[in-house]
């Protein structure tokens, strides 16, 4: 997937507390988003990316809120890709890879293993501070 995330022609950012109801509004504002966008919530990719998405935000307000009281999620598209990550401000940074092959891995493993299902990539890339950073991933469509 050649696509730079800075050339897709579709964004939208959307920060929310960090508790429980922030999974359901990321999901359905992502819905939203890409029926605006022209992108059918029908397409094969569609429904592994909202639970993708579902995962990596229930991680943030678990492990996250205690450092985190907000979460940002930043939804991006163009022709043949969908991107969208889920910061906060948690230094902690999870290695994405390594929950394929870990035991017990949970929501990340799924994550992983949806991704590079649908031959798509997954990158962790910390603030500035190195206090928080962003789980990035993109799909092709």
């Amino acid at each position: 997937m050649s696509t730079q995330l800075q050339t897709l022609p579709h964004r939208h950012v959307l920060t929310l507390p960090s508790e429980p109801s922030a999974v359901r509004v990321a999901r359905e504002t992502a819905e939203q988003i890409l029926i605006e966008w022209g992108v059918s919530l029908r397409h094969p990719a569609v429904d592994p990316a909202l639970l993708i998405l579902s995962e990596l935000v229930t991680n943030s307000v678990r492990h996250a809120a205690v450092l985190s009281p907000q979460l940002t999620v930043i939804y991006a598209a163009g022709a043949d890709c969908l991107a969208f990550a889920v910061h906060d401000r948690h230094p902690y940074q999870p290695a994405l890879y390594g929950a394929v092959t870990g035991t017990g891995a949970g929501g990340l493993g799924t994550v992983m293993e949806l991704t590079l299902g649908l031959s798509g990539t997954a990158a962790v890339r910390a603030d500035a501070d190195g206090k928080g950073k962003s789980i990035w991933i993109t799909l092709p469509l």
